[in-house]
């Protein structure tokens, strides 16, 4: 059977499976489409908690960046899962007990005031746009490669899979869907890597593998690795830069997991106070389960793709044109893969031409530069599986996986946009005396734009996957954290302070990302460089001094204005002592 074929009938085997649940599990009120009817098992909300995370940057981009740039880009892992440690300890259970729909309800009630709420509506849909942005992109790489067809001919086939079973389901089919799109997912990572890490160690495992000797060469796989890298003039896998940015990035992604309202309206479909606390300690259990292994399959990916450039090291031959493996072929018709002979010599070199350690080399063999011209990080994962030669039913799965991670993850989001715009604006603020079936309607229109939004954003994105994400992370870290924070521990905080808090955590954040990264909203535009970042600081990594600057005007504003009245504050009090067995306040 052809790959093409196989690729189809896995795809859309799992593409049933999803509609089918869609339909059995339809939301028929607005209770079931915000949150499932609080009836979610902690167990089943906890894997699809952990779907609705492990999005395409988890699952399509993390490893690729993690294999290009080594152990800086472990950041991605300690703070995507630390972040889930504090939303567990902070926000989950005590969120649950105030038993709402969505977070700008939660923030509307809490400081009083339609203002913030709709200010939190705001916040909202400006980082879940930004977010979505890249699951739509990585769904695209996704659909081109397997079902080969052009990037954005993939991008609308992903919209309209989300189309039919988020709009159809709400919150209670994209539940159980998720569930389902978990399990397909992790088999889908697992499988290729066991199968790597037997290949190059030996070892069943590859998180033993990764540390295990490379049976190739004799030494250690990360050293193998580190003196390849170290030949062609690219920095060692396993070294690292500077210490500050490394933190900084790692509390972006820390306190914007904590702060992700797509995440966040998972723990108001769990009956109880105490089962909001146990699906976070579920969700972190099935992460964990893939987490654990990219760091394994960015590395030996790494390693593939040298020994496949330089089959006899640096010191003998690059490949010739004509050896380039199929894979190569295959992946060079999506775009996302080039390479261009540069000095005719009939043979592919693959180095650092920006290293002047390899300025005399180059010179002497005559090499004019990298001819490996494009590779876009987010085909690495699920290239892997024919990097390393894999049968086809593998590959087959993969493209499934990876498709079911963007989906999955775009499907929370679309929702969280679309019960803020439904409920939070219409309902709420424009028309109180809407039906509940009006509301449900305004539900699913909403979320219906917000896919067609998506989508347009989607077929120009500002980078790979998991580079559009961390910006999404960013913006919740500076706007949405903090207010979330001072509503539950700060009986002191007000209306206008928390109003006045998001205000600046969000205008400070998006005026940097406007700022240095011009083409993230104007194409092939970008106004100024790296070498001009305020005190070096990286747009991905300014979530914390967003979220600082949110945090002091707050406290400043509050200090300067009234106190809030003293049923709120009793509020406060009742909400931030959550007795875990107790039965949560329902909406």
């Amino acid at each position: 059977m052809e790959q093409t074929t196989l690729n189809i009938i896995v795809v859309g085997l799992s593409f049933v499976l999803y509609f089918g649940i869609a339909i059995w599990a339809k939301a028929g009120s607005t209770a079931e489409f915000y949150a499932a009817g609080r009836g979610v098992h902690p167990v089943i909300n906890g894997m699809a908690t952990a779907a609705d995370w492990m999005s395409a940057a988890s699952f399509i981009s993390m490893a690729g960046l993690i294999a290009f740039v080594g152990y800086n880009n472990s950041t991605f892992l300690m703070g995507w899962t630390g972040g889930y440690v504090l939303m567990a300890m902070l926000l989950a259970p005590y969120l649950r007990k105030f038993g709402k729909y969505t977070v700008p309800e939660f923030v509307g009630d809490r400081f009083y005031s339609p203002t913030a709420r709709v200010v939190a509506v705001i916040a909202l849909i400006t980082m879940s746009v930004t977010y979505v942005i890249g699951q739509m992109a990585g769904a695209g790489v996704a659909f081109s490669r397997f079902l080969e067809v052009d990037n954005t001919t993939g991008l609308l086939i992903a919209s309209a899979v989300v189309f039919v079973y988020a709009v159809l389901g709400g919150m209670k089919g994209i539940t159980y869907t998720q569930v389902a799109q978990y399990c397909v997912l992790i088999i889908a990572y697992t499988i290729p890597a066991i199968f790597i890490s037997l290949q190059l160690t030996g070892h069943v495992l590859p998180q033993l593998g990764l540390f295990a000797e490379h049976t190739a060469s004799g030494q250690y796989l990360l050293v193998t690795l580190d003196g390849l890298l170290n030949d062609l003039g690219f920095n060692q896998y396993t070294s690292g830069s500077s210490p500050w940015l490394m933190a900084l990035f790692t509390l972006s992604l820390m306190i914007g997991t904590a702060g992700l309202p797509h995440v966040i309206i998972r723990f108001f479909t769990v009956p109880r106070v105490a089962d909001a606390r146990w699906s976070a300690g579920w969700a972190l259990v099935f992460i964990a389960l893939l987490y654990l292994t990219a760091p394994a399959v960015g590395a030996m990916a790494r390693l593939n793709i040298m020994t496949t450039m330089w089959p006899q090291g640096v010191q003998g031959e690059a490949v010739a044109v004509d050896d380039l493996p199929d894979w190569f072929r295959t992946w060079s018709t999506t775009g996302l893969l080039a390479v261009e002979d540069k000095n005719g010599d009939g043979k592919i070199q693959y180095y650092n031409d920006k290293a002047e350690s390899m300025t005399a080399l180059a010179a002497e063999r005559g090499w004019q530069g990298n001819e490996l011209v494009t590779f876009n990080r987010d085909i690495l994962v699920l290239a892997n599986p024919e990097i390393a030669g894999l049968p086809g039913w593998v590959i087959a799965l993969i493209a499934a996986g990876g498709i079911a991670a963007a989906l999955s993850t775009a499907a929370g989001l679309l929702l969280a946009i679309s019960s803020a715009v439904s409920h939070d604006l219409i309902k709420s603020t424009i028309n109180p005396n809407i039906s509940e079936k009006g509301e449900l309607l305004a539900a699913r229109i909403s979320m219906a734009v917000a896919i067609c939004v998506a989508t347009y954003l989607g077929l120009n994105p500002p980078g790979f996957a998991a580079q559009v994400v961390a910006l999404a992370f960013g913006l919740a870290a500076a706007s949405l954290f903090p207010t979330l924070m001072m509503g539950i521990f700060s009986k002191r905080m007000n209306s206008a302070g928390a109003t006045a808090g998001m205000l600046a955590g969000l205008l400070s954040t998006t005026l940097y990302l406007f700022l240095y990264l011009g083409w993230f909203f104007i194409p092939e535009t970008n106004m100024l460089t790296a070498d001009q970042y305020l005190f070096g600081i990286p747009p991905t990594h300014f979530g914390p001094i967003g979220a600082l600057l949110n945090f002091g005007v707050a406290f400043l504003v509050a200090s300067m204005t009234a106190e809030p009245p003293q049923e709120i504050q009793d509020l406060v009090e009742s909400v931030r002592v959550p007795r875990g067995a107790g039965t949560a306040v329902n909406h």
